[in-house]
């Protein structure tokens, strides 16, 4: 560790923190020691912290099992990483993660979402109290669901979120729950057996069983369901990659995802922005959850629109796999899609500053203020309000995400998007 290093290290331990071996421990020259936090930290032997964006809050702890390698990441109160390498993501208070765990870029996981030891996340956001078994692999979904630390979404243990495809894209998310509804803390959880996975995209609805071993294939949207593994038929059938069979559902379900995070993105601005006042390191690690919101807002437009750029191609497939009786519906859509990419894209970044309807909107700040003067703290707050007062803020968010999708809809007629 070089000299800069050092000095900030002796200034972290001058401040409070507790660093039981601080040979061993490797604090870069970018730390800024005011983002971290010297009341009941704890950073053990072998870690190691980078990063000018890395915030440190109260109570949080480093490395208990195995070292932790944090860089430019976002902790709130109370979180512990027990061991493994985090990369530009952000815990929000009381979230945890076990030994040998990989949690990389646009990765949120917000009050007490905890995984258990070699977990990988990538571009996933976990809702309050969804908690991961161990050996799980999740990239580009969110899960939301749950109401407490005893009736919480689960993941079992050995699960996979296949994202990449035969076509060599990631336009995949996949929605354990939605936004507008999961946001306050009230609805059933979704329970994913172990020895399963998902492939993307689908969504999977509030309530929703699925049995261990199970492979999910299709949305499961009816709430109370269980589904049970099956064997699939072995079988052959020709492959021709880039011919995108199924535009439509891609297109479709991106863009439900997208919107939900546009959505998600101003609950955070217009909502939890009202719990950080007052506080700077608050206001800084609520900065660091938008950022990897827009990160993963970015990241599902990008992705969406190589799909768009491939299309011309596919046309060319598609005739050429069906000797010139291609559907011309399916060929007009793929040319629609790929055509009118940009105005897609903008419709997109435009939703971001979209603030929903107004009076919906000021209707529900009205209910949150009365909340505030008898309750404190995010969590006592949303979870105590009534379903009346829920259902006004589901009612705010629904709109405006139902909003972004009709704009999308509007530019592509002929894909028939349901709103």
């Amino acid at each position: 560790m070089n000299r800069n290093g050092m000095d900030i290290l002796k200034r972290l331990i001058a401040k409070g923190v507790s660093v039981p071996c601080p040979e061993s421990v490797e604090i870069g020259a970018d730390i800024d020691p005011e983002r971290i936090s010297g009341e009941k930290v704890t950073i053990h032997s072998g870690c190691r912290i980078y990063g000018a964006g890395t915030l440190i809050m109260s109570g949080t702890e480093l490395g208990y099992e195995s070292p932790v390698t944090l860089h430019d990441c976002q902790l709130g109160r109370d979180v512990r990483l027990h061991g493994g390498y985090f990369y530009k993501a952000c815990f929000l208070d009381g979230a945890s993660m076990g030994s040998g765990a990989s949690v990389r870029q646009a990765s949120l996981l917000e009050e007490k979402a905890r995984g258990a030891h070699t977990v990988g996340l990538k571009q996933t956001i976990l809702f309050p109290f969804v908690t991961v078994g161990s050996l799980v692999n999740l990239c580009d979904c969110l899960m939301a669901g749950g109401t407490d630390e005893r009736n919480h979404s689960e993941v079992g243990s050995s699960y996979i979120h296949f994202n990449y495809t035969p076509n060599r894209d990631k336009a995949t998310p996949s929605l354990m729950g939605d936004v507008p509804g999961g946001v306050m803390i009230n609805q059933p959880p979704i329970f994913l057996g172990g020895q399963g996975g998902i492939v993307g995209p689908v969504r999977i609805g509030y309530g929703t069983v699925v049995a261990a071993g199970t492979i999910v294939r299709k949305d499961v949207l009816r709430e109370s369901t269980i589904l049970l593994g099956h064997t699939s038929p072995v079988r052959t059938m020709p492959f021709h990659q880039g011919l995108y069979t199924n535009i439509k559902r891609i297109v479709t379900l991106n863009t439900i995802y997208i919107s939900s995070l546009i959505v998600l993105r101003r609950w955070y601005l217009d909502v939890r922005s009202l719990f950080m006042k007052g506080d700077p390191m608050g206001r800084a690690l609520l900065e660091g959850a938008v950022e990897k919101l827009n990160m993963a807002i970015g990241e599902r437009i990008d992705r969406l629109g190589q799909v768009a750029g491939r299309m011309p191609e596919s046309i060319k497939i598609h005739r050429k796999v069906t000797s010139g009786r291609a559907s011309e519906t399916t060929v007009r859509m793929k040319k629609e899609f790929c055509e009118r990419w940009h105005e897609i894209e903008q419709a997109f970044l435009g939703g971001r500053e979209q603030v929903g309807n107004p009076s919906h909107k000021q209707a529900f700040m009205d209910i949150l203020e009365r909340a505030m003067r008898t309750e404190t703290g995010y969590l006592p707050v949303i979870k105590g309000l009534s379903r009346a007062d829920s259902r006004a803020g589901t009612t705010w968010l629904q709109g405006m995400f139902d909003e972004i999708k009709s704009q999308v809809r509007n530019i592509l007629p002929d894909f028939k998007i349901k709103v």
